[in-house]
């Protein structure tokens, strides 16, 4: 039988005796003692279950298993979301994306020029009515959640208000990479929400 030094420590610092978190240490942990009914830390503690010991022993590892939120010197912590949440910067703080030097350069075509720019592809397909249409499907897709999409998307809602729900799905990007040996070579994506 090894005694759980850190566990033992931790048990005093919440108020039980040394003799009783000496016991309640014995190979166990602190999520070990969380989990014991009261009459296993009575078989353990060698405890009277009409004793009030019992009870402020049972009463404090009650409490210690409700604050989680507490940290070791006893102090509330700010939870991690919140933390992360605090941490994002707003309007010019932030970090954009498309202007890394990594990060080729991405716009949004417009709707209206979708055809004439797509139509050098060899995209046009006939619709069931008869005419023909763009096939943008066939181009390769990006996901909406795609970082440098996700910046386009916040500079085009800044500067548009009342933008419908959807609005940027089967949309097409033009990709621009810029390379000292080639030149530079232009693709489309189709924005997709999902792959």
């Amino acid at each position: 039988m090894a005694v759980k030094s850190s566990t033992k420590k931790r048990l005093i610092e919440l108020g039980i005796d040394a003799e009783h978190a000496h016991k309640l240490a014995d190979d166990a942990n602190m999520d070990a003692i969380k989990r014991m009914s009261v009459e296993e830390v009575s078989e353990k503690t060698g405890v009277a279950m009409s004793d009030a010991t019992l009870e402020n022993i049972m009463t404090i590892i009650r409490e210690h298993n409700t604050s989680r939120r507490r940290s070791r010197s006893g102090r509330i912590t700010i939870s991690r979301k919140a933390l992360e949440m605090m941490d994002i910067p707003k309007g010019d703080d932030r970090f954009n994306v498309l202007n890394h030097i990594l990060v080729p350069h991405h716009e949004l075509v417009p709707q209206e020029e979708e055809s004439a720019v797509l139509s050098h592809w060899g995209l046009e397909v006939p619709d069931n009515e008869g005419g023909i249409r763009i096939a943008k499907e066939l181009l390769p897709k990006i996901l909406i959640t795609d970082p440098a999409v996700q910046a386009i998307k916040e500079k085009v809602e800044s500067e548009i208000e009342d933008l419908p729900a959807g609005w940027l799905a089967n949309r097409v990007v033009r990709v621009v990479r810029y390379s000292r040996v080639a030149g530079s070579s232009t693709a489309f994506r189709l924005i997709v929400e999902s792959a």
